[in-house]
C-alpha cells in the first residue's frame, strides 16, 4: 500500500487517563446534558443556540471567546441553551488546505496528530474550566470521537458525511443530541434517512470491536442549504422549506421530531453578515407557526471574537477566522439578545 505508519496513536482510555475529566467538570456535563435532553424531548422550551467559529485554530483565543459567551449566557440562561462550537476537525473539499487543530495544533506548521489529539482534548477541557459550558463538535472521523466522548455535549455530521454509513452507524450509539446536516445536494430525504438509521440499533465494527448500538432518540436534522448542479446556492431556512420539512418528518414517525437551522453555509451563501437576517427570519417563522416553533430548536452560527475571515500567515489578527468568515463579538452578542427576547 502506499502508506506508511508515522507513529502509533494512544487508545482512547490512555489518553483520558493522561488528561481526565474532573468529577466537577463531570457533574457540569451531566446537569447540562439532561437540560438539552430535555429541549429536544420537548420537555424544555428553551431555545438552543449553536455558537462559535468555523474551526477552532486557537485555544487561547477560543477558551476566551467561549468565556464572553459565559457572561452572555447568565443574562440568558432562563430562555436559551447555548452551546458553543468547538469544531476541530475542518472537511475540506477538495482534501487541501487547513484541516483543523486535530490536524494541525499550529496551523501554519506540518500536520502531527499526535499533538492535534492532546491539543483538542486540553482545549475543550479548558473552555468548560472557564466557562462552565460545554460544546459541540463536528464528527468528521467517526473512531476519533472516542478521544472526546466523555467532554462532548453535542456533535454534528456534516453534509458530506450525512451519507456515510459509518457516521450513521456511530451516530446510533450517542447518547447526546447528534444533528445531521442536509447533503450539499440540500436532499431532505437523505437527510431524515439518516436520522432513521442514527435511532435504530446496529452491530457493526468500531474501532476493532464487535459492537451494537442502542439508537439514538435525540438524532435530528440540521439545515444548511444546499447547492445544485450549476454551483447556485439554494437555501432551505424559509418558511416553505419547514413547512414541507415538518410534513415528510411526520410521514417518518420519528421519535422527538426536532430541527436546528444552520444560519451560515448554504443557506447564507457564506455572506456571514446574513446570519442575522436569516435567524431572524427562522424566529419569525416559528412564533407565526406553533408546529414549526415545536419542531425548530434551535439556530446554529457562526461567530468569533473578529469578524470576516484571513489566510494563514505571519501577520494573523488575533481571533479571526482562518476558515470560513464569522460574525464578530459585537454583532454575535447583540444576536443572542435579540434571539432571548423574541424565541
Amino acid at each position: 500500500m502506499g502508506m506508511r505508519i508515522n507513529t502509533t496513536l494512544p487508545l482512547p482510555a490512555e489518553l483520558k487517563a493522561e488528561y481526565p475529566l474532573s468529577k466537577e467538570l463531570t457533574e457540569i456535563k451531566k446537569k447540562r446534558d439532561a437540560e438539552i435532553r430535555d429541549i429536544f424531548t420537548g420537555k424544555s422550551d428553551k431555545f438552543v443556540v449553536i455558537v462559535g467559529p468555523c474551526s477552532a485554530d486557537n485555544e487561547d483565543s477560543v477558551c476566551e471567546y467561549i468565556s464572553r459567551l459565559a457572561k452572555v449566557n447568565e443574562k440568558v440562561s432562563d430562555r436559551l441553551m447555548i452551546i458553543p462550537r468547538i469544531y476541530t476537525n475542518k472537511p475540506r473539499t477538495t482534501g487541501e488546505g487547513y484541516k483543523g487543530m486535530l490536524h494541525q495544533p499550529k496551523p501554519d506548521q506540518a500536520p502531527d496528530l499526535l499533538a492535534g489529539i492532546i491539543a483538542i482534548r486540553k482545549m475543550h477541557i479548558r473552555a468548560i474550566e472557564e466557562s462552565g459550558l460545554t460544546s459541540a463538535d463536528e464528527m468528521l472521523y467517526p473512531e476519533n470521537r472516542s478521544y472526546l466522548d466523555d467532554i462532548l455535549s453535542y456533535e454534528a455530521i456534516g453534509a458530506r458525511s450525512v451519507e456515510n454509513q459509518q457516521h450513521r452507524l456511530t451516530a446510533s450509539g450517542m447518547d447526546i443530541p447528534v444533528g445531521m446536516k442536509n447533503p450539499t445536494s440540500g436532499d431532505f430525504s437523505v437527510m431524515l434517512n439518516s436520522v432513521i438509521a442514527a435511532q435504530s440499533s446496529h452491530t457493526f465494527i468500531y474501532r476493532g470491536m464487535d459492537v451494537t448500538t442502542d439508537g439514538n432518540d435525540l438524532a435530528h436534522v440540521i439545515l444548511r442549504g444546499g447547492v445544485d448542479k450549476y454551483g447556485t446556492c439554494n437555501p432551505n431556512y424559509h418558511y416553505e422549506d419547514l413547512i414541507r420539512l415538518q410534513a415528510m418528518y411526520g410521514e417518518k414517525h420519528l421519535a422527538n421530531p426536532a430541527a436546528i437551522v444552520d444560519a451560515n453555509h448554504s443557506n447564507s451563501n457564506k455572506q456571514f453578515k446574513e446570519q442575522i437576517r436569516i435567524v431572524s427570519e427562522v424566529l419569525h417563522s416559528r412564533n407565526y407557526n406553533t408546529k414549526l416553533k415545536e419542531l425548530i430548536k434551535g439556530v446554529m452560527i457562526e461567530s468569533y471574537l473578529e469578524e470576516g475571515c484571513q489566510s494563514i500567515g505571519a501577520d494573523q489578527i488575533y481571533g479571526k477566522s482562518i476558515t470560513d468568515p464569522c460574525l464578530g463579538w459585537e454583532d454575535t452578542e447583540r444576536l443572542i439578545y435579540k434571539i432571548a427576547e423574541e424565541c
